[in-house]
């Protein structure tokens, strides 16, 4: 089995993402979510139903572009302590200083 991590940024372009996921033929797909307003999924403005809204959209694409599974959505790199991925796609996370 193939678990992907695809990793969504700000600036992500959603088709080259999607692109490169379908490469690897995943059978599941965990989507990490790096936005600039990292409280996306509590902020009721234009702005944050406007992240919901395109996290959707590419939700539904990964799985039918794929047909895989898509396992899981994380805001926040520490929420994926201890799991592992066979592949890592998107951007990229900071690295500390």
């Amino acid at each position: 089995m193939s678990e992907l991590l695809a990793i969504v940024g700000p600036d992500e372009r959603e088709e080259r993402l999607l692109q490169e996921i379908a490469s690897w033929r995943p059978k599941r797909v965990t989507l990490l979510v790096i936005e600039r307003n990292g409280d996306w999924a509590h902020d009721d403005s234009a702005a944050g139903l406007a992240v919901r809204d395109r996290i959707a959209r590419l939700l539904a694409a990964i799985e039918l572009r794929t047909g895989a599974t898509v396992a899981g959505l994380a805001g926040d790199p520490d929420q994926l302590f201890g799991w592992r991925f066979d592949h890592v796609v998107g951007g990229r996370l900071p690295v500390a200083a």
